[in-house]
């Protein structure tokens, strides 16, 4: 039984990291915290609803519950939730950061966090969706383990993603770039880095791993208005457990949240899962402020 929890923790643990790398890089490079990043995966989810819906009886991909539809749904949802975020910097968050009041970004953050939701609202409706009304079949896979294939596919997915994004970030000389401005935007701009152009990159790429996350999330639990203010609380938790300026922290903290959260529903009961990732990041800020491989959060 424990060993099911564990898991499904990892499962959850998949998708939160994905989102909270998206925090980590909008907060490590625009020194902001991001509330409205919770809505990158809320609209990322419902993106690839879209996609799924006007692909729908497409080929089958294996055991999975989709076939390659599926697949250019979570392109399509990349795409169009990148294009968001850059919009998003280019009407709100852009002409703040000329005031450089923090404070006022995050404010912001808080108020585009709710007007993304109620856009939610108003085009899908208020009431939870689904990919699919087909039930996923869960098959051993360890002993005492049992997941479907949808599962396994969250987790090889985000496995692949976040090895793609080490070499990115160490192989590239984009993602050099990105260190580099992250460590120090000023002398960045000094040796010819053009500052404003890594700016655009973040938001692509926090943006889009946002809209993976939450597809993920849409094909192993529902999609609704809500998911992403649901999440919000245990990536940011996630993000402060593994450090706050590091993003193999993130990846980290994402599963060890996701871990915490499902191995406490035998304990205290499902409805207390967001109490446990509040827990967590408390403790983690009053013992060990700076996380686990971060720097100062």
């Amino acid at each position: 039984m424990i060993a099911q929890y564990f898991a499904d923790g990892i499962v959850l643990g998949a998708t939160l990291a994905l989102g909270a790398i998206g925090l980590t890089l909008t907060y490590n490079i625009l020194r902001f915290a991001n509330f409205a990043h919770g809505e990158f995966l809320t609209f990322g989810a419902y993106f690839a609803l879209i996609v799924v819906g006007s692909l729908a009886g497409g080929d089958a991909l294996g055991p999975f519950t989709f076939g390659w539809s599926f697949v250019a749904a979570l392109a399509v949802a990349l795409a169009l939730t990148a294009l968001l975020a850059l919009v998003l910097d280019w009407l709100l968050y852009r002409p703040l950061r000329r005031s450089d009041v923090a404070v006022a970004l995050v404010i912001a953050s808080f108020g585009a966090s709710l007007m993304l939701r109620n856009v939610i609202v108003f085009v899908w409706g208020s009431q939870p969706e689904y990919y699919t009304r087909a039930i996923a079949i869960a098959r051993p896979l360890l002993p005492g383990v049992r997941l479907s294939a949808d599962e396994v596919f969250v987790v090889v997915l985000t496995a692949v993603l976040m090895v793609a994004l080490h070499l990115f970030l160490t192989r590239t000389r984009l993602g050099r770039q990105m260190r580099a401005v992250s460590d120090n935007p000023s002398l960045a701009q000094v040796t010819g880095i053009d500052v404003r152009r890594i700016v655009r990159w973040v938001w692509i790429i926090g943006g889009g791993l946002a809209a993976i996350g939450g597809a993920m999330f849409g094909l192993t639990v529902q999609v609704s208005p809500e998911m992403g203010f649901t999440l919000i609380l245990p990536m940011f938790a996630a993000a402060i457990l593994g450090g706050i300026g590091s993003v193999y922290g993130a990846v980290l903290g994402g599963l060890v949240i996701g871990i915490a959260q499902t191995l406490s529903v035998p304990l205290i009961g499902p409805e207390y899962k967001p109490a446990v990732a509040f827990m967590l990041m408390f403790l983690i800020l009053l013992f060990h402020p700076s996380g686990i491989l971060g720097g100062k959060t």
